[in-house]
Protein backbone atom coordinates (compact mmCIF):
# COMPACT_ATOMS: atom_id res chain seq x y z
CA UNK A 1 0.00 0.00 0.00
CA UNK A 2 1.11 3.65 -1.03
CA UNK A 3 2.27 5.84 1.89
CA UNK A 4 0.28 9.22 2.16
CA UNK A 5 3.37 10.73 1.37
CA UNK A 6 2.60 10.17 -2.21
CA UNK A 7 1.04 13.10 -4.06
CA UNK A 8 -1.82 12.32 -6.62
CA UNK A 9 -0.93 12.65 -10.57
CA UNK A 10 -2.99 16.19 -10.59
CA UNK A 11 -0.43 17.68 -8.26
CA UNK A 12 2.26 15.91 -10.26
CA UNK A 13 1.32 17.26 -12.97
CA UNK A 14 1.05 21.11 -12.21
CA UNK A 15 4.18 20.69 -10.26
CA UNK A 16 5.82 19.68 -14.08
CA UNK A 17 4.19 22.13 -15.28
CA UNK A 18 5.62 24.91 -13.24
CA UNK A 19 8.84 23.17 -13.96
CA UNK A 20 8.76 23.90 -17.50
CA UNK A 21 6.93 27.18 -17.37
CA UNK A 22 8.68 29.17 -14.33
CA UNK A 23 5.04 30.47 -13.61
CA UNK A 24 2.21 29.45 -11.36
CA UNK A 25 -0.30 31.49 -13.90
CA UNK A 26 1.63 29.58 -16.78
CA UNK A 27 0.45 26.60 -15.65
CA UNK A 28 -2.62 27.75 -14.81
CA UNK A 29 -3.57 28.52 -18.09
CA UNK A 30 -2.14 25.14 -19.49
CA UNK A 31 -4.12 23.30 -17.16
CA UNK A 32 -7.11 25.45 -17.28
CA UNK A 33 -7.32 26.04 -13.46
CA UNK A 34 -6.88 29.30 -11.46
CA UNK A 35 -3.22 30.91 -10.35
CA UNK A 36 -4.39 30.63 -6.90
CA UNK A 37 -5.97 26.96 -7.00
CA UNK A 38 -2.39 26.32 -8.57
CA UNK A 39 -0.39 28.10 -5.72
CA UNK A 40 -3.02 26.42 -3.31
CA UNK A 41 -2.33 22.91 -4.21
CA UNK A 42 1.29 22.61 -5.00
CA UNK A 43 1.72 24.63 -1.26
CA UNK A 44 -0.59 21.36 0.07
CA UNK A 45 1.85 19.00 -1.53
CA UNK A 46 4.87 20.43 -0.08
CA UNK A 47 3.00 19.60 3.30
CA UNK A 48 2.42 16.18 2.14
CA UNK A 49 5.91 15.62 1.00
CA UNK A 50 7.25 16.79 4.11
CA UNK A 51 9.72 19.48 2.28
CA UNK A 52 10.46 22.46 0.16
CA UNK A 53 9.79 21.97 -3.65
CA UNK A 54 9.44 25.85 -5.21
CA UNK A 55 11.10 28.51 -4.92
CA UNK A 56 8.94 30.92 -5.58
CA UNK A 57 9.57 34.93 -6.26
CA UNK A 58 8.69 38.15 -7.94
CA UNK A 59 9.62 37.02 -11.28
CA UNK A 60 8.12 33.66 -11.04
CA UNK A 61 8.42 30.10 -9.20
CA UNK A 62 11.70 27.61 -9.63
CA UNK A 63 11.89 24.01 -8.18
CA UNK A 64 14.78 23.49 -5.51
CA UNK A 65 17.01 20.44 -5.70
CA UNK A 66 14.58 18.19 -3.51
CA UNK A 67 11.86 19.71 -6.24
CA UNK A 68 13.97 18.45 -9.38
CA UNK A 69 14.53 15.45 -8.28
CA UNK A 70 10.44 14.41 -7.29
CA UNK A 71 9.94 16.52 -11.16
CA UNK A 72 12.14 13.42 -12.08
CA UNK A 73 10.14 11.00 -10.57
CA UNK A 74 6.94 12.80 -11.57
CA UNK A 75 7.81 12.55 -15.09
CA UNK A 76 8.36 8.69 -15.31
CA UNK A 77 5.22 8.28 -12.53
CA UNK A 78 3.23 10.21 -15.51
CA UNK A 79 4.53 8.46 -18.34
CA UNK A 80 3.37 5.27 -17.35
CA UNK A 81 -0.15 6.57 -15.86
CA UNK A 82 -0.66 7.90 -19.52
CA UNK A 83 0.19 4.16 -20.84
CA UNK A 84 -2.63 3.16 -18.43
CA UNK A 85 -5.06 5.74 -19.72
CA UNK A 86 -4.15 4.52 -23.47
CA UNK A 87 -4.72 1.10 -22.93
CA UNK A 88 -7.36 1.20 -20.63
CA UNK A 89 -9.02 3.18 -23.78
CA UNK A 90 -7.95 0.28 -25.90
CA UNK A 91 -9.63 -1.97 -24.31
CA UNK A 92 -13.21 -0.16 -23.54
CA UNK A 93 -13.43 0.76 -27.28
CA UNK A 94 -12.34 -2.89 -28.31
CA UNK A 95 -14.86 -4.15 -25.61
CA UNK A 96 -17.45 -1.72 -26.22
CA UNK A 97 -17.45 -2.18 -29.66
CA UNK A 98 -17.23 -6.26 -30.29
CA UNK A 99 -19.24 -8.96 -28.57
CA UNK A 100 -18.36 -13.04 -29.38
CA UNK A 101 -21.74 -14.92 -28.77
CA UNK A 102 -22.03 -18.55 -29.04
CA UNK A 103 -25.84 -20.57 -28.70
CA UNK A 104 -27.49 -23.96 -28.43
CA UNK A 105 -29.31 -23.67 -31.66
CA UNK A 106 -33.12 -23.89 -29.98
CA UNK A 107 -31.70 -20.55 -28.48
CA UNK A 108 -30.00 -18.62 -31.37
CA UNK A 109 -32.75 -19.35 -33.64
CA UNK A 110 -35.78 -18.70 -31.17
CA UNK A 111 -34.83 -16.44 -28.32
CA UNK A 112 -31.34 -14.37 -29.56
CA UNK A 113 -32.94 -12.69 -32.35
CA UNK A 114 -35.28 -10.46 -30.43
CA UNK A 115 -32.56 -10.10 -27.80
CA UNK A 116 -30.08 -8.91 -30.39
CA UNK A 117 -32.73 -6.25 -31.52
CA UNK A 118 -32.87 -5.13 -28.12
CA UNK A 119 -29.52 -4.67 -28.00
CA UNK A 120 -29.08 -3.21 -31.28
CA UNK A 121 -31.45 -0.49 -30.32
CA UNK A 122 -30.08 0.02 -27.16
CA UNK A 123 -26.12 -0.11 -27.98
CA UNK A 124 -26.26 0.33 -31.84
CA UNK A 125 -22.40 0.55 -32.30
CA UNK A 126 -21.86 -3.13 -30.28
CA UNK A 127 -20.88 -5.43 -33.28
CA UNK A 128 -22.08 -8.88 -32.44
CA UNK A 129 -20.86 -12.52 -33.91
CA UNK A 130 -23.13 -15.09 -33.29
CA UNK A 131 -22.27 -18.72 -33.68
CA UNK A 132 -24.67 -21.25 -33.91
CA UNK A 133 -23.47 -24.85 -32.10
CA UNK A 134 -24.74 -27.55 -29.81
CA UNK A 135 -24.45 -27.08 -26.22
CA UNK A 136 -21.96 -29.04 -25.71
CA UNK A 137 -19.50 -27.19 -28.15
CA UNK A 138 -21.14 -23.55 -26.51
CA UNK A 139 -19.53 -24.60 -23.54
CA UNK A 140 -16.24 -25.72 -24.64
CA UNK A 141 -15.71 -22.50 -26.44
CA UNK A 142 -16.77 -20.40 -23.26
CA UNK A 143 -14.76 -22.81 -21.66
CA UNK A 144 -11.44 -22.05 -23.75
CA UNK A 145 -12.55 -17.95 -24.27
CA UNK A 146 -13.35 -18.14 -27.27
CA UNK A 147 -16.40 -16.10 -27.37
CA UNK A 148 -18.26 -13.81 -24.36
CA UNK A 149 -21.13 -15.09 -23.47
CA UNK A 150 -22.68 -18.80 -24.27
CA UNK A 151 -25.98 -20.07 -24.38
CA UNK A 152 -27.11 -23.63 -23.27
CA UNK A 153 -30.12 -26.04 -22.55
CA UNK A 154 -30.26 -28.47 -20.48
CA UNK A 155 -31.54 -29.95 -16.99
CA UNK A 156 -27.83 -29.61 -15.14
CA UNK A 157 -26.01 -26.52 -14.40
CA UNK A 158 -22.78 -26.75 -16.45
CA UNK A 159 -19.70 -27.78 -14.82
CA UNK A 160 -16.27 -25.15 -15.34
CA UNK A 161 -18.12 -22.28 -15.84
CA UNK A 162 -20.55 -19.53 -14.11
CA UNK A 163 -24.14 -19.22 -15.48
CA UNK A 164 -27.56 -17.90 -14.34
CA UNK A 165 -30.81 -18.96 -15.76
CA UNK A 166 -32.52 -16.58 -17.73
CA UNK A 167 -35.82 -18.12 -19.83
CA UNK A 168 -37.41 -21.68 -19.67
CA UNK A 169 -38.60 -24.08 -22.12
CA UNK A 170 -40.41 -27.63 -22.32
CA UNK A 171 -39.82 -30.42 -24.70
CA UNK A 172 -42.90 -31.59 -26.71
CA UNK A 173 -43.53 -35.00 -28.69
CA UNK A 174 -44.95 -34.30 -31.69
CA UNK A 175 -46.00 -36.40 -34.86
CA UNK A 176 -47.78 -35.19 -37.78
CA UNK A 177 -51.38 -35.34 -38.60
CA UNK A 178 -51.24 -38.48 -40.48
CA UNK A 179 -49.19 -40.49 -37.60
CA UNK A 180 -51.43 -42.75 -35.61
CA UNK A 181 -50.28 -41.74 -32.25
CA UNK A 182 -52.44 -38.64 -33.76
CA UNK A 183 -55.27 -40.38 -31.57
CA UNK A 184 -53.74 -40.52 -28.70
CA UNK A 185 -54.24 -37.32 -27.23
CA UNK A 186 -56.79 -38.18 -24.72
CA UNK A 187 -54.35 -40.79 -23.55
CA UNK A 188 -51.35 -39.76 -22.04
CA UNK A 189 -47.49 -41.34 -23.44
CA UNK A 190 -45.42 -43.41 -20.83
CA UNK A 191 -42.31 -42.98 -19.62
CA UNK A 192 -41.92 -46.72 -20.65
CA UNK A 193 -43.40 -45.75 -24.71
CA UNK A 194 -41.46 -42.84 -25.37
CA UNK A 195 -37.87 -44.93 -24.33
CA UNK A 196 -39.09 -47.89 -26.58
CA UNK A 197 -39.82 -45.76 -29.63
CA UNK A 198 -37.87 -45.12 -32.03
CA UNK A 199 -37.47 -41.08 -32.49
CA UNK A 200 -36.37 -39.04 -34.86
CA UNK A 201 -33.28 -36.80 -33.02
CA UNK A 202 -30.89 -34.32 -32.66
CA UNK A 203 -27.32 -35.43 -32.88
CA UNK A 204 -25.73 -36.43 -29.51
CA UNK A 205 -24.46 -34.00 -26.69
CA UNK A 206 -27.30 -31.50 -28.17
CA UNK A 207 -28.79 -29.60 -25.27
CA UNK A 208 -32.38 -30.98 -26.92
CA UNK A 209 -30.95 -34.65 -26.67
CA UNK A 210 -29.51 -34.78 -23.68
CA UNK A 211 -32.62 -33.16 -21.86
CA UNK A 212 -34.83 -35.91 -22.81
CA UNK A 213 -32.75 -38.73 -22.37
CA UNK A 214 -32.41 -37.11 -18.78
CA UNK A 215 -35.43 -37.33 -18.24
CA UNK A 216 -36.34 -40.47 -19.38
CA UNK A 217 -33.94 -42.43 -17.83
CA UNK A 218 -35.05 -40.67 -14.16
CA UNK A 219 -38.86 -41.17 -14.77
CA UNK A 220 -37.71 -44.76 -15.41
CA UNK A 221 -35.71 -45.18 -12.59
CA UNK A 222 -38.39 -43.55 -10.30
CA UNK A 223 -41.05 -45.95 -12.01
CA UNK A 224 -38.36 -49.28 -11.08
CA UNK A 225 -38.62 -49.67 -15.00
CA UNK A 226 -35.33 -51.28 -16.19
CA UNK A 227 -35.88 -49.81 -19.69
CA UNK A 228 -33.17 -49.16 -22.45
CA UNK A 229 -33.28 -46.06 -24.96
CA UNK A 230 -34.48 -47.03 -28.29
CA UNK A 231 -31.93 -46.16 -31.21
CA UNK A 232 -32.69 -42.78 -32.96
CA UNK A 233 -35.02 -43.62 -35.92
CA UNK A 234 -33.21 -40.00 -37.80
CA UNK A 235 -30.05 -38.57 -35.85
CA UNK A 236 -29.72 -34.86 -37.66
CA UNK A 237 -27.74 -31.70 -36.86
CA UNK A 238 -30.48 -29.17 -36.12
CA UNK A 239 -33.92 -28.49 -35.00
CA UNK A 240 -35.00 -27.12 -38.17
CA UNK A 241 -33.98 -30.46 -39.78
CA UNK A 242 -36.03 -32.78 -36.95
CA UNK A 243 -38.49 -30.07 -37.67
CA UNK A 244 -39.34 -30.67 -40.96
CA UNK A 245 -38.98 -34.66 -40.66
CA UNK A 246 -41.42 -34.22 -38.28
CA UNK A 247 -43.89 -32.44 -40.88
CA UNK A 248 -42.96 -35.48 -43.60
CA UNK A 249 -44.70 -37.89 -41.42
CA UNK A 250 -41.26 -39.73 -40.54
CA UNK A 251 -41.68 -40.41 -37.36
CA UNK A 252 -42.66 -39.04 -33.80
CA UNK A 253 -39.79 -36.12 -32.55
CA UNK A 254 -39.33 -34.30 -29.52
CA UNK A 255 -38.38 -30.43 -29.70
CA UNK A 256 -38.72 -27.60 -27.76
CA UNK A 257 -41.84 -25.75 -27.40
CA UNK A 258 -40.10 -22.80 -29.13
CA UNK A 259 -39.83 -24.54 -31.94
CA UNK A 260 -43.25 -26.19 -32.88
CA UNK A 261 -45.48 -23.82 -31.35
CA UNK A 262 -46.98 -22.23 -34.93
CA UNK A 263 -46.72 -25.71 -36.07
CA UNK A 264 -49.09 -27.30 -33.33
CA UNK A 265 -51.55 -23.95 -33.81
CA UNK A 266 -51.61 -24.27 -37.38
CA UNK A 267 -52.24 -28.00 -37.13
CA UNK A 268 -49.59 -29.60 -39.14
CA UNK A 269 -48.12 -30.98 -36.31
CA UNK A 270 -49.99 -32.80 -33.12
CA UNK A 271 -48.35 -32.28 -29.53
CA UNK A 272 -48.81 -35.73 -27.29
CA UNK A 273 -49.24 -35.40 -23.81
CA UNK A 274 -46.24 -37.72 -21.85
CA UNK A 275 -47.13 -38.85 -18.06
CA UNK A 276 -44.71 -39.07 -15.51
CA UNK A 277 -41.95 -37.59 -17.54
CA UNK A 278 -40.17 -34.23 -16.37
CA UNK A 279 -39.99 -32.45 -20.18
CA UNK A 280 -39.09 -29.12 -18.27
CA UNK A 281 -35.77 -27.46 -18.77
CA UNK A 282 -34.19 -23.99 -17.70
CA UNK A 283 -32.30 -22.27 -20.42
CA UNK A 284 -28.82 -20.88 -19.12
CA UNK A 285 -26.24 -18.13 -19.98
CA UNK A 286 -22.79 -19.12 -19.07
CA UNK A 287 -19.36 -17.71 -18.99
CA UNK A 288 -15.97 -18.10 -18.20
CA UNK A 289 -16.35 -19.20 -14.51
CA UNK A 290 -14.41 -16.35 -11.88
CA UNK A 291 -15.25 -13.95 -15.13
CA UNK A 292 -17.99 -11.50 -14.66
CA UNK A 293 -19.71 -10.24 -17.87
CA UNK A 294 -18.99 -6.68 -18.68
CA UNK A 295 -19.80 -4.57 -21.32
CA UNK A 296 -21.91 -5.90 -24.19
CA UNK A 297 -21.87 -9.01 -22.84
CA UNK A 298 -23.13 -7.90 -19.16
CA UNK A 299 -26.03 -5.75 -21.64
CA UNK A 300 -27.03 -9.10 -23.77
CA UNK A 301 -27.56 -11.16 -20.20
CA UNK A 302 -29.84 -8.25 -18.94
CA UNK A 303 -31.53 -8.24 -21.96
CA UNK A 304 -32.41 -11.86 -22.02
CA UNK A 305 -32.92 -11.92 -17.85
CA UNK A 306 -35.44 -9.01 -18.59
CA UNK A 307 -37.24 -11.24 -21.35
CA UNK A 308 -37.31 -14.21 -19.67
CA UNK A 309 -39.01 -12.79 -16.43
CA UNK A 310 -41.54 -11.02 -18.78
CA UNK A 311 -41.85 -13.84 -21.37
Amino acid sequence: MLSPRVPDLTSLELLLAVDETGSFGQAALRHGVTQPAVSARLARMERQVGVRLLDRGPRGARVTREGALLVVWAREVLAAAGALDAGIASLRADHGTRLRVAASLTVAEYLLPQWLVRLAAEHPETAVSLEPVNSAEVLRRVRDARVDLGFVEGPDVPEGVDSTVVAHDELRVVVAPSHPWRRRRARPLTAVELARVRLVQREPHSGTRTALEGALRTALTAAGEDVDLAPPLLELASTSAVRSAALTGAGPAVLSALAVADDVRGGRLVALPVAGVDLRRALRAVWPRGVLPAGPARDLLGIAGRAGETG
